[in-house]
């Protein structure tokens, strides 16, 4: 995705989540059952990089992302 300078990349991940949220609630109703604390489907991070990088890099980010969510993560020193 390209984000034209004008626009924070912060801004325009909040439209996405806020966005893509809405849609998949309204396709499918059960979400509003399942995520009945308002916290949303999204986490609350994101991920950003001005530079290449290679896919393996964006799937360690994903992976790790998933255990700080569930709270498996371990504490680097």
């Amino acid at each position: 995705m390209i984000i034209p300078p004008k626009y924070s990349v912060s801004k325009v991940i909040e439209t996405i989540k806020k966005n893509t949220s809405r849609a998949l609630r309204e396709k499918f109703r059960f979400l509003k059952k399942v995520y009945w604390d308002n916290k949303g489907i999204w986490g609350t991070g994101f991920f950003v990089s001005t530079v290449g990088i290679d896919e393996e890099i964006i799937r360690r980010y994903v992976e790790m992302q998933g255990k700080e969510d569930t709270g498996e993560a371990e504490l680097e020193l």
